[in-house]
C-alpha cells in the first residue's frame, strides 16, 4: 500500500490538513475491518478467505445508458468497474484516497492541491497523469454532458499543474460540496471519451476492461491485468445480466445463475432474508427516495394547494409496506437519517389525512380533477404508481398512468418536458445537503424538472453551497431553510427513502458500492 502523507503548505487551514491526514489512516482502518469481515464471512463459509478466479454475474432491472455515462441515472453499476474515481468516501462522510492520494484545501475554500498516484495505467496502455484530472474537470463543465454536479465542476476555474502527478485546482468561490464531485467524477481517457457516451469503447484506469455489450440483454468484463490496487480484482471477469422482469431476476438468483442484485424488490427481499444461501446487506444512506413530482406548468399542479394536498393524500407507510416490502422509511422531506439535514419534525410533516387533503382541493376551488401520471414501466415501479393512484383517486384526484421507458424518464427530467405528475426515486441526498439543490434534477435551484423558480430558494441554496464547510451551526440551518422550502412549496413530494439493499448468492463476498451507486469490485470474490 501506497504510503498517504500529506505535505505542508501555507495558508491551509488546520482542518483541512487534518482531513487530509486522517484519510489515510481512515483507509488503513478500512482496509483492517474490511479484512475483518472478510475474515469472518471466510470462516462461516467454510472459504479460506478471498480466491482468485471466476465470473460474478450481477442482475440489474435496468439497462446501462452510454449517453448517461456522467450521471447518476438508473443504472451506475458500471462506472466503477471501468473507472476510477480521485477519492471516495468512508461511511462518516470522510474523503479517502482512490487516484489521488492526499490533498490539501485552502483556508478560504478556493483552492484545493492534489497529489495523485504515478503508478496508473490506462487500459489502453498509457500513464494517468494530471492531464486526465483537468480533462475530467472540464468534461463535466461541457453542457454536452449530462451530469449533475456540472454545477460544481464549473467552479473550478483554474488548474495549476507542478508536474505530471500534483495540480491545484482554483476555484471561483468555496463549495461544500467538493469532495462529492470527485467520488462522482470518474477518470475517462480523452482520446475515447466520444466513443464512451456511444457505448462502443469504455477505456478506464478500473479494476476491469469492456470485453462485449449486447443493448437489453448484458454486458461483460475482464480483469485489467495491469490495475494499479496490487493483487486486486480476484474475480476474473464480470457479467452485468439486464432482468427487468422481477420475478425472473428473483428466480436467477434462487438457482445460481446470478450471484448478486441491488435490483431486487423489497417485498421479495422479504422472502430471502431467513433463507442461509443468501446473505443480506442493508446500505445506511438508502437507496434514494420516492417522490412525486409536479410540473407547475401543467393544469392544476401550479397551486400550491394541490402539491400540499397530493401530499396529505399519500398513504406513506402502506407504501413503505406494500411496495417496498419494509425496506424503507417513511419520510416527507428528502434525507435519509445519515443526513447532517435530517430531523424526525421534517420527516413526519406530512401524514395520511384524506380529509385536510379535500379540504386544500375545495380551498383551491376544486372537487374532482385529472392528472396525467408518469412512472417507469419496471414491475416495482409500477407497483408503486398503482398504490399513489389509488390513494389520490379517494381524495378525488384521478390520475391517467403513462408507463415510460427508465432512460426515456431521464431525458424528460433533465429536458424539463415531464407532465402534470410523475413518480421516480431521486439521490443526492446522501451526500453533503447542498449537492441535492444545485445538482439534482428535480430539486436544482437554477433549473429544475418542476419548472419551479424561487429567489428566496435559489438564495438559500446559494448559501449553503458557496462556504468552505458543511457541518457548522449556520450550514444547518441554511439546511432547515431549504427543507423548510421543500415542504412548503411541495414541487417534489417526498414520499419515502427506499432501502438500498444488496443481495448476495451464498457464492458472492466483497462487493460494495459507493455514495453514488458505483459497484466497486476491487475485493469482490468468489467462493470455491
Amino acid at each position: 500500500m501506497t504510503a498517504f502523507t500529506t505535505p505542508s503548505a501555507p495558508g491551509v487551514s488546520r482542518r483541512a490538513l487534518l482531513r487530509g491526514g486522517l484519510a489515510g489512516a481512515g483507509l488503513l482502518a478500512l482496509a483492517a475491518c474490511r479484512s475483518a469481515a472478510d475474515t469472518a464471512t471466510s470462516a462461516a463459509s467454510g472459504s479460506a478467505g478471498p480466491r482468485r478466479g471466476g465470473v460474478l454475474t450481477v442482475g440489474a432491472g435496468v439497462d446501462f445508458t452510454p449517453s448517461l455515462l456522467f450521471a447518476q441515472s438508473a443504472n451506475t453499476l458500471v462506472q466503477r468497474l471501468v473507472f476510477n474515481t480521485l477519492t471516495r468516501y468512508d461511511d462518516r462522510l470522510q474523503p479517502q484516497p482512490e487516484l489521488a492520494t492526499s490533498w490539501q484545501v485552502a483556508a478560504d475554500g478556493t483552492a484545493v492541491t492534489l497529489k495523485l498516484r504515478e503508478d496508473v495505467l490506462f487500459h489502453s496502455g498509457r500513464k494517468f497523469t494530471a492531464d486526465d484530472v483537468v480533462f475530467a474537470v472540464k468534461n463535466l463543465q461541457n453542457p454536452a454532458r449530462s451530469a449533475q454536479l456540472r454545477s460544481t465542476a464549473a467552479a473550478v476555474t483554474d488548474f495549476r499543474k507542478n508536474g505530471d502527478f500534483e495540480l491545484t485546482l482554483v476555484l471561483a468561490h468555496p463549495v461544500s460540496n467538493l469532495f462529492d464531485l470527485f467520488e462522482f467524477m470518474i477518470i475517462t481517457d480523452s482520446a475515447s471519451v466520444e466513443e464512451a457516451v456511444a457505448g462502443t469503447r469504455l477505456i478506464g484506469t478500473g479494476p476491469f476492461t469492456l470485453t462485449d455489450r449486447k443493448p437489453g440483454s448484458s454486458i461483460t468484463f475482464a480483469r485489467n491485468e495491469k490495475y494499479w490496487n496490487p493483487g486486486r480484482p480476484y474475480l476474473d471477469g464480470v457479467e452485468i445480466r439486464i432482468v427487468p422482469q422481477a420475478e425472473s431476476l428473483l428466480s436467477s438468483l434462487r438457482t445460481g445463475q446470478t450471484h448478486l442484485s441491488y435490483s431486487v424488490r423489497g417485498k421479495d427481499v422479504a422472502t430471502l432474508k431467513d433463507d442461509p444461501q443468501f446473505h443480506i446487506k442493508q446500505y445506511d444512506t438508502g437507496a434514494g427516495a420516492y417522490y412525486i413530482g409536479a410540473n407547475l406548468t401543467g393544469e392544476h399542479v401550479g397551486d400550491k394547494r394541490v402539491r400540499q394536498a397530493i401530499a396529505w393524500a399519500v398513504d406513506r407507510e402502506r407504501l413503505v409496506q406494500q411496495a417496498l416490502g419494509g425496506y424503507g422509511t417513511v419520510s416527507s422531506a428528502p434525507w435519509p437519517k445519515s443526513s447532517p439535514a435530517y430531523s424526525e419534525a421534517n420527516a413526519t410533516r406530512y401524514s395520511h389525512n384524506p380529509d385536510k387533503a379535500r379540504a386544500l382541493l375545495k380551498e383551491a376551488g376544486l372537487d374532482t380533477i385529472t392528472l396525467p401520471f408518469a412512472h417507469s414501466n419496471d414491475p416495482g415501479s409500477t407497483a408503486v404508481a398503482q398504490i399513489l393512484q389509488y390513494d389520490l383517486k379517494q381524495v378525488g384526484i384521478e390520475t391517467v398512468l403513462q408507463p415510460t421507458d427508465s432512460p426515456t424518464m431521464q431525458k424528460q427530467l433533465i429536458s424539463q418536458t415531464m407532465p402534470a405528475l410523475w413518480t421516480l426515486s431521486h439521490g443526492f441526498a446522501q451526500l453533503h445537503p447542498a449537492t441535492l439543490a444545485v445538482s439534482a434534477y428535480p430539486f436544482n435551484e437554477a433549473k429544475n424538472s418542476s419548472r419551479f423558480s424561487s429567489p428566496a430558494y435559489t438564495d438559500i441554496v446559494q448559501k449553503a453551497w458557496n462556504r468552505p464547510d458543511s457541518d457548522s451551526a449556520e450550514a444547518k440551518a441554511l439546511y432547515q431553510q431549504i427543507t423548510d422550502v421543500l415542504l412548503d412549496e411541495e414541487f417534489v413530494i417526498d414520499l419515502a427513502i427506499a432501502g438500498l439493499v444488496e443481495v448476495a448468492g451464498g457464492k458472492a463476498r466483497g462487493a460494495d458500492l459507493n455514495k453514488f451507486g458505483y459497484l466497486n469490485l476491487d475485493d469482490a470474490y468468489l467462493t470455491a
